[in-house]
């Protein structure tokens, strides 16, 4: 059918030889939300497709791709999908049109030329390999991780649980947790291994067995995290507003008009140091074990029970149970204490706000900031002082950050958006400013307005 000026609901007749055409004000109906809550499509690469059914069995989650559903989802199926052939030939059967020839290639929202250049970027990333992983740099990763975990208990058995042995060997213990974690991320990128099983699988064997965690509730909130990044009610990085924390200014200034109030947000910068880490250590325990239960993840659930076994095996004999919960605990309080400030800095201080539609690059630098680099703040936050980079090629390998650093920046600058690096430590003051801005502006708007 021709382009149609007025929007319609009716949904398609599949399987005509002729494509149906439409406009973008045709698939921003078919968002999910308000009277069309199950009715979802969206485009990649200027195809239509209705995902209405299919978004309950999609592999990397449903909340993922509902996230796009009425918009252009082009970049994100790029930035997921390392094999796109393979898994566009799953896409025909959902395919139900494409957009009209007088149609731009985006929304109204989306900057059209900043999309075209970042487009032609990531050909010529590829095209440079850097989007080629070197097993030498992970494998060298992976043995340093190993001789941390080791350490932790050799420290133990030599040393006895005094108090300096207990205090080394529990930071070694945390420093391979936080480790693990970096490394973790890295094959849930699937930027370890060219082939996408091989990364998934040894994902939940370094999740379940090193961690004690699990590979598929990581993929179900870190996917949506990228997807839309510091986007309420879509990245759930951001689930911690407003139960703990009152973050972003229109978020803020939203909760003070509605006079809500869990906790005294004009001091959140004065307890988030405390409150932060110790809600996600039992939050993770618990949130990890409902996850594999109910969603029937026995291999995984098998995985993390294997590691409590182990730990317990190894620490127990030589502390008995009250000291092996101290030492436990306080190295989980510690892995959470250097997981939130890493992983928040490059996020807290930046824009936090509803879905505002924006294009991939717009949104991800909108969203993240850098780090300087150096060699410490590299191994310290696992290659994540690069996080824009990061979020703007999801499956590189973290080791090739700095090579697309001076493209990104050309692009940023071509284009006028903002490319922030900072000091490690300005970053870290930066959580507590912002998070200070947004208690003010929070109590301003609950008592005023």
């Amino acid at each position: 059918m021709p382009p149609q000026s007025e929007p319609t609901q009716v949904k398609p007749e599949t399987g005509a030889s002729v494509p149906q055409l439409f406009t973008w004000e045709e698939i921003a109906i078919h968002s999910g939300q308000g009277s069309s809550k199950q009715d979802q499509w969206l485009v990649i690469n200027r195809k239509v497709y209705d995902i209405s059914s299919f978004y309950l069995k999609h592999p990397g989650g449903k909340r993922v791709i509902s996230h796009f559903a009425g918009q252009d989802a082009t970049d994100a199926f790029s930035a997921f999908h390392k094999n796109e052939a393979l898994v566009k030939k799953y896409l025909n059967s959902l395919l139900i049109g494409e957009l009209a020839p007088d149609q731009p290639c985006c929304e109204p929202s989306k900057n059209e030329s900043l999309l075209k250049d970042f487009r032609d970027l990531y050909v010529t990333v590829k095209k440079m390999g850097l989007m080629n992983s070197n097993h030498l740099f992970f494998a060298l990763m992976f043995l340093h991780i190993i001789l941390l975990d080791l350490a932790s208990w050799i420290i133990i058995y030599y040393f006895g649980t005094s108090w300096m042995p207990f205090i080394f060997s529990v930071m070694a213990f945390a420093t391979s947790q936080v480790q693990y974690g970096w490394f973790q991320h890295d094959l849930g990128h699937t930027s370890v291994f060219q082939d996408t099983k091989r990364n998934q699988w040894f994902h939940m064997v370094v999740m379940g067995l090193l961690q004690g965690g699990t590979a598929s509730w990581w993929n179900h909130m870190h996917n949506q995290h990228h997807a839309k990044p510091n986007c309420y009610r879509k990245d759930p990085d951001l689930n911690m507003h407003p139960v703990l924390f009152s973050l972003g200014k229109p978020l803020s200034q939203e909760l003070g008009k509605m006079k809500k109030k869990s906790l005294p947000y004009n001091h959140q910068h004065k307890y988030f140091s405390v409150v932060a880490p110790g809600a996600i250590v039992p939050f993770f325990q618990l949130i990890t074990f409902y996850f594999v239960y109910t969603r029937k993840k026995w291999l995984e659930l098998l995985f993390m029970l294997i590691y409590y076994v182990r730990i317990s095996l190894m620490y127990l004999p030589l502390m008995g149970f009250k000291t092996f919960m101290a030492y436990y605990w306080i190295a989980r309080f510690l892995q959470a204490c250097w997981f939130i400030w890493v992983t928040q800095m490059n996020h807290i201080p930046m824009q936090i706000d509803y879905d505002k539609n924006l294009d991939w690059v717009s949104a991800q630098l909108a969203a993240t900031c850098n780090v300087e680099q150096s060699w410490f703040n590299d191994w310290y936050t696992g290659h994540l002082n690069f996080q824009i980079e990061h979020h703007l090629f999801p499956m590189m390998p973290r080791h090739n950050y700095w090579k697309v650093v001076p493209l990104v920046k050309s692009l940023c600058a071509k284009h006028g958006i903002n490319y922030q690096s900072k000091s490690l430590l300005t970053a870290f003051a930066d959580i507590l400013h912002c998070l200070k801005d947004s208690g003010d502006t929070w109590l301003e708007a609950y008592l005023h307005a």
